[in-house]
């Protein structure tokens, strides 16, 4: 259940003044520099436990516009005996706290295993999010190999920013933000278990990786990117060696194993276990597990029309298309995978467990800045080592779970929708003009749009970013409340005036803001509720009745699992539904348009991920046109 939370990157972090690296530097040492970091994070705040009683009130408030008044009225009396003087609440309450004072951050490592190493479904769709970048114009697989190679030294560029821990701090509303998770995304694998998984970082392994995984006609190369002297490869040296790793690789491997990180974490566990039973394929997965991040290079596929472009390379980043296309060029328990692909899409796809959105967004923003730049003159590349080809002896049970791989893969592939939309009437310029948050607005326009369709509100699920405090991961905004209830049944209502429907729009819209700030400093009721619940599961105990109440399960099931993930860069995050019934809806919004990319599956018949997203289109336009042609209200 609590799997379906793990589509988290911060909400507010742009708006609110999050400040990112701007420039370039050059390599220093290959090693960290021990103290910058350590001094900082032991500067930042522990995460608070809120009151309980705070988190009962909310938790009823937020259930009153989802929720029908006979099942509230239950739940309420449940509420009341949990947190009652001397109950099972107090108890949970105290042991928590007493969690907290001894532990660096109370639920990290919780949230971790229960949203992520626990989660059974594929990390493809699922979990693992993709990025699509603006498309780039490769006339041949030179300039493809080109682009690739800036790309890398990009990375490396900011990789030395981690390896020196000199990494600007970032700040959110004046406060400095907790850096962990820049130091988990590079030389990081999932590992898949049979009941659960792990994830291990190599970075601060003696020596560190000097290689990056690149992967070319469902092929494995090592490439080595360092030099003997600790210097990162030139741009002209990674464009030899890829030419080299394209020759070697020029025809399709009969056998995709990569395909086989696509499949129900279950049976790849089994799998897994059986690759590696194998020396050769052992050593193979460990290269790939150890490398600092993985390149693939996808070839041709089907040509379509520029209209559709954006959503088929969404597509591409989130799974590859199936196994006629490029799923089997991945490995997706890779922490940071970046994808090149022939017809100039371009992007990321990522494992969550160890980091959010805005690590990767920062990352991904200095690599595009870095590929921009002009090319330095560079002298003649010296002899370099050839990139060695990672091989696997594919047995018959090997290859079975292959084609297991294979069929599960294109069936969840056929499966999802996706709509990538650029809304291009306005952007962040105009909730600004009328002193709304940006992302506050985007939100209730989706509330909006989504009463439209089906006539009732839903649990929506928008990330906050809880890294103010030391180890901060996430925790719920939840959009639907009762004041964006108000807003939603009121807008088309032709009984209502129009200073009526403003006056609910700007109550609806602050509702909003305020519980991104209550949620940004620890004080939401999710991740409060998920403790309480853990700390009994610690003791114990038997399950309190709160948390097998249908109103609980309910209000997560989020029909509505949304993502503001800005960037510099014009692009746009995506990510699959994590209700069956429900749609991923994440963007982007620049100063004069907004980017979307939204989600559902076509096995659900009420869903419809481009409906929804000309449905949100109409919402932002309509709720502009009511601010332009109605005064503020005096109410």
């Amino acid at each position: 259940m609590w799997g379906i939370c793990r589509k988290t990157a911060v909400g507010m972090a742009k708006a609110c003044g999050l400040v990112r690296p701007q420039h370039f530097v050059k390599p220093v040492s290959v090693t960290r520099v021990s103290g910058r970091y350590r001094s900082h994070q032991q500067g930042l705040p522990t995460l608070p436990v809120p009151p309980l009683q705070q988190t009962c009130e909310r938790y009823i408030a937020a259930l009153e516009p989802i929720t029908d008044v006979d099942d509230l009225r239950h739940t309420k009396k449940l509420v009341e005996e949990f947190q009652k003087t001397g109950g099972i609440g107090e108890r949970l309450q105290r042991s928590l706290e007493k969690r907290a004072r001894r532990a660096e951050n109370w639920l990290s490592d919780w949230w971790v295993q229960v949203a992520y190493l626990e989660y059974r479904m594929p990390v493809v769709v699922h979990s693992s999010p993709g990025l699509v970048l603006p498309r780039r114009t490769f006339s041949d697989q030179k300039d493809q190999i080109r682009f690739a190679a800036k790309l890398i030294a990009g990375v490396l560029d900011f990789k030395t920013m981690i390896d020196n821990e000199t990494l600007p701090v970032e700040y959110m509303g004046g406060k400095p933000l907790c850096m962990n998770q820049y130091y988990e995304v590079l030389s990081s694998c999932r590992i898949p278990g049979l009941k659960r998984d792990s994830v291990v970082n190599h970075a601060k392994s003696s020596p560190p990786p000097r290689h990056i995984t690149v992967v070319h006609n469902f092929q494995f190369f090592e490439l080595d990117v360092y030099n003997r002297d600790g210097s990162p490869l030139t741009v002209e040296q990674l464009h030899v060696q890829l030419e080299r790793i394209c020759r070697a690789a020029a025809e399709p491997s009969a056998e995709p194993v990569g395909i086989l990180t696509t499949m129900h974490r279950d049976s790849w566990g089994k799998a897994y276990l059986n690759l590696i039973k194998d020396k050769v394929n052992k050593d193979s997965v460990s290269i790939i597990q150890r490398s600092i991040f993985t390149l693939c290079l996808d070839g041709a596929k089907p040509q379509v029309t520029e209209e559709t472009h954006r959503s088929n390379a969404a597509t591409q980043m989130l799974h590859g298309g199936g196994s006629l296309q490029h799923s089997g060029n991945r490995w997706f328990d890779k922490t940071l995978q970046f994808i090149v692909g022939q017809d100039g899409s371009c992007g990321a796809n990522y494992e969550h467990a160890p980091a959010e959105g805005p690590p990767i967004v920062a990352l991904i923003d200095h690599v595009v800045e870095f590929t921009r730049r002009a090319e330095a003159a560079e002298s003649p590349t010296s002899s370099l080592p050839v990139p060695q080809k990672l091989l696997f002896n594919i047995t018959p049970d090997i290859k079975e779970d292959i084609e297991e791989a294979k069929r599960s893969m294109d069936k969840l592939a056929q499966d999802l929708d996706m709509k990538v939309m650029v809304f291009e009437h306005f952007g962040k310029n105009v909730p600004k003009m009328y002193k709304m948050s940006p992302d506050a607005f985007i939100q209730m326009a989706l509330q909006l749009a989504y009463y439209r369709m089906y006539q009732s509100c839903c649990p929506t699920y928008e990330s906050a970013s809880l890294r103010m405090f030391r180890r901060g991961r996430t925790d719920t905004i939840r959009s639907a409340s009762t004041a964006s209830a108000s807003f939603v049944k009121a807008f088309d209502d032709p009984g209502k005036q129009n200073t009526v429907k403003r006056d609910l729009m700007e109550k609806a819209v602050q509702a909003h803001r305020s519980y991104t700030n209550i949620a940004i400093s620890g004080q939401a009721i999710d991740r409060h509720l998920l403790g309480l619940k853990m700390q009994a599961a610690e003791e114990d105990l038997s399950v309190p009745a709160i948390f097998t109440d249908p109103a609980y399960a309910k209000a997560l099931h989020y029909q509505l699992s949304t993502s503001q993930v800005p960037s510099k860069t014009d692009c746009v995050m995506c990510f699959g539904p994590v209700v069956p019934n429900g749609y991923g809806v994440c963007y982007n919004p620049m100063e004069d348009h907004i980017n979307f990319a939204v989600s559902s599956f076509n096995s659900c018949k009420e869903t419809n991920a481009g409906r929804l997203a000309e449905a949100v289109q109409d919402a932002l336009l309509d709720m502009k046109i009511l601010l332009e042609k109605t005064p503020k209200s005096k109410l």
